[in-house]
């Protein structure tokens, strides 16, 4: 099977898992810049946390769910952001001020778009979650 956006198939896995109430759901394949949004989603609590399988095909994480997740998504195209602009980003894809994440792809990282807004960095919108 080709994954044309491994991103957007993840986060899809994860809401659909969080929707039926399961407990853990596996993604695939387990990149880097995946690990990094599993990180800041563990962080912030939309997750209990995630775990590194070794398959040697593409490799998963195992997800542990625990229920936080009302939706998650990849954004895409992944649209360049400024630190001025991250408010108009916000409103688009959250539902109200202060719910939810957005993950931004930074020289500093993958990163909320809180910790963006007080280190004054921009980049790239990946996903969010709320």
């Amino acid at each position: 099977m080709t994954r044309l956006n491994p991103i957007a198939d993840a986060m899809c896995t994860i809401k659909n898992a969080s929707d039926v109430g399961k407990t853990e759901c596996i993604v695939e394949p387990a990149g880097t810049l995946l690990g990094a949004m599993l990180g800041i989603m563990k962080e912030e609590g939309y997750i209990s946390g995630f775990e590194f399988i070794e398959d040697n095909r593409g490799n998963q994480y195992k997800v542990f769910l625990n229920g936080n997740i009302n939706k998650c998504g990849a954004i895409t195209p992944r649209f360049a952001v400024k630190v001025d602009e991250m408010e108009r980003w916000e409103n688009q894809y959250l539902p109200a001020k202060n719910f939810g994440t957005l993950l931004i792809s930074t020289s500093k990282g993958v990163i909320s778009h809180e910790n963006a807004r007080r280190l004054g960095v921009g980049g790239e919108l990946l996903g969010y979650v709320y």
